[in-house]
C-alpha cells in the first residue's frame, strides 16, 4: 500500500477515535443509565400541569421519619442494591458491602472506584417530600418513598455533590452536567406525580422552563 494512503487511513482512524472519545466525555459511559427511565418530556409536562401548587411547610420534619435503608434481598439493603445497579464490575463481600467497582456520577461526570465516595441521592429529597405533603403520610408510605427502586428516585452520585444539593428543588439546584438536566426534571415530576406531592410556585416555574427545552 502506498505510504500516502496508509497515512490517510491512520489519520481517519485517529479522527474517529477522537470523536468516540469526545462523545464519551460529554455523554458519559452507557453504564451510567441505571436510573429507571423517566417518563417523556411531554408526559412530564402533562403531569406537572396537574400538580397542586402550595407553599412549603417544614414544620415537624425529621429524617428519621423516613426509615432507610431497608433490607431488599438477603444481606443487601437499598443503598447496596443501588450501588450494584448503578456501578460497573461491582464486587461485594458476604455482607453485600461493595469491595470494588466503579461508579459514574451523571450529575457531574465524575467516576469513582471507592463506594465511600458515592452517595445514594433521593432525587426528590426527603425534606422536600415532607414539605410537599409527606407530612400527612403513614410511616410505611414514607419508608416506601425513601427506598423506591421502581420509580426514578434513587441514584448513585458523587458524595459531595449530593451534599451540596441537600434538600433543594430545581428552582435553586440542578446538576452541573447540562446533558443530564432533562432526565433530572422528568424524573422529578414523575416522582412527585406518582406520590401525589405538591410543588411551590418557583419550583413549578423552574420545571416548566427546563421541560420546555427537553
Amino acid at each position: 500500500m502506498p505510504k500516502f494512503y496508509a497515512r490517510r487511513q491512520l489519520s481517519i482512524v485517529a479522527a474517529l477515535t477522537g470523536l468516540i472519545a469526545s462523545i464519551g466525555l460529554f455523554n458519559g459511559p452507557t453504564a451510567s443509565a441505571a436510573l429507571p427511565t423517566p417518563v417523556s418530556a411531554s408526559t412530564a409536562r402533562g403531569y406537572l400541569a396537574t400538580l397542586p401548587v402550595h407553599t412549603e411547610d417544614r414544620t415537624g420534619y425529621n429524617r428519621d421519619l423516613f426509615p432507610h435503608w431497608i433490607t431488599v434481598s438477603g444481606a443487601c439493603n437499598t443503598r447496596e442494591t443501588v450501588l450494584k445497579r448503578d456501578g460497573s464490575n461491582v464486587q461485594t463481600d458476604s455482607s453485600c458491602y461493595a469491595t470494588s467497582g466503579s461508579w459514574y456520577s451523571p450529575y457531574d461526570g465524575a467516576t469513582w472506584t471507592a463506594a465511600s465516595d458515592v452517595d445514594i441521592d433521593h432525587l426528590v429529597p426527603l425534606a422536600e417530600a415532607w414539605d410537599s405533603g409527606a407530612d400527612a403520610w403513614t410511616t410505611s408510605r414514607r419508608q416506601a418513598f425513601a427506598n423506591d427502586l421502581t420509580r426514578p428516585q434513587l441514584l448513585a452520585v458523587t458524595d459531595n455533590v449530593n451534599q451540596s444539593k441537600g434538600d433543594q428543588d430545581p428552582a435553586t439546584w440542578m446538576p452541573s452536567r447540562t446533558a443530564y438536566r432533562c432526565t433530572y426534571v422528568r424524573a422529578w415530576v414523575q416522582v412527585k406525580y406518582y406520590y401525589g406531592l405538591s410543588v411551590d410556585s418557583a419550583e413549578k416555574t423552574a420545571l416548566q422552563n427546563h421541560l420546555a427545552s427537553c
